[in-house]
């Protein structure tokens, strides 16, 4: 009787002591809770000073949001100098380029001789290199700091192809290729992204693939996902070997055979982070001798 009695007492205290551990447990995870939604409103405060592990726990969660506060500051300050700097470029380079574009355009209308007028076409090509390097870096220093914010919007994508056919067809055929852009069976298809920026993005593609094709031409059609639209864009071009296909979305980036092509390495860096801020992606499939297919994920939604 006594064992049946003393066991009985240990499993009521046994229950006592889970029942307990179980609440002190919701307590803490309740209190812990109530602290993270102060931490994260931005009214946090040091509640118990005590020898406690909560009070610890208190303690060492002030520190940080003091930490990340102070960071998100000098964060803050960093962009808005970085900012200044930008437009200062921007403003400081814009009318000298200007201006020398212009006065080699004067000169070249002049009677010249030979020498002369080769040496005003190799200046006014080196300056309109330098407009567009030192706009390509306003625009991505821009977009990396966060001062452009892109306003991706549900729009058609045959818009994007048929601005991209009027912008590049010329070009394409000045070189002898052609530029097969499916525009009409995309009418139906939309996706949510940036109509300006996702041009720029694509127009960056299209414009290597010209550059970098020597016969034949380049493709470009939008092909409907469940919750992608992938814009393809493929070229008959001499193709990208497999070492360096993760390499050419790095900033600056150039192949070294392609070292004699114009160009500054920025384009495809730059259609990779416009699309990351789409929240869609981009992937290169290619063999060297075979072309090269550049494939544009954007959202549905």
């Amino acid at each position: 009787m006594i064992i049946f009695i003393t066991g009985g007492l240990c499993l009521i205290c046994a229950v006592i002591l889970v029942v307990y551990h179980h609440f002190r447990t919701r307590r803490i995870l309740y209190r812990m809770q109530h602290m993270l939604d102060a931490a994260m409103e931005g009214n946090f405060q040091e509640s118990i000073f005590d020898e406690s592990l909560y009070s610890a726990m208190e303690s060492r969660l002030a520190k940080y949001l003091g930490a990340s506060e102070v960071s998100a500051r000098k964060t803050a300050e960093e962009k808005d100098r970085i900012k200044t700097m930008i437009a200062d470029i921007s403003h400081q380079t814009k009318t000298p380029l200007a201006n020398i574009l212009l006065y080699t355009e004067l000169l070249q209308e002049r009677e010249q001789t030979v020498e002369s007028r080769e040496n005003l076409e190799l200046l006014g090509n080196q300056a309109q290199k330098l407009q567009f390097l030192i706009d390509s870096l306003v625009r991505l220093s821009r977009l990396e700091t966060g001062i452009l914010v892109l306003q991706p919007t549900k729009t058609a994508v045959f818009r994007l192809l048929d601005e991209a056919e009027r912008q590049f067809g010329s070009q394409a055929r000045e070189k002898g290729l052609y530029l097969h852009v499916f525009a009409e069976e995309a009418r139906d298809i939309f996706a949510s992204f940036d109509r300006k920026w996702t041009s720029e993005a694509l127009g960056n593609i299209i414009d290597n693939a010209i550059k970098y094709t020597e016969q034949g031409g380049i493709t470009v059609k939008a092909k409907p996902y469940q919750l992608f639209v992938c814009i393809e864009v493929s070229d008959t071009g001499r193709g990208i070997a497999e070492e360096e296909q993760a390499k050419i979305f790095g900033r600056f980036y150039r192949s070294p055979e392609v070292a004699d092509q114009a160009g500054v390495g920025i384009g495809l860096y730059l259609a990779r982070e416009i699309l990351k801020q789409e929240s869609g992606y981009i992937k290169v499939s290619s063999k060297e001798g075979k072309g090269t297919v550049f494939s544009m994920y954007l959202p549905v939604d």
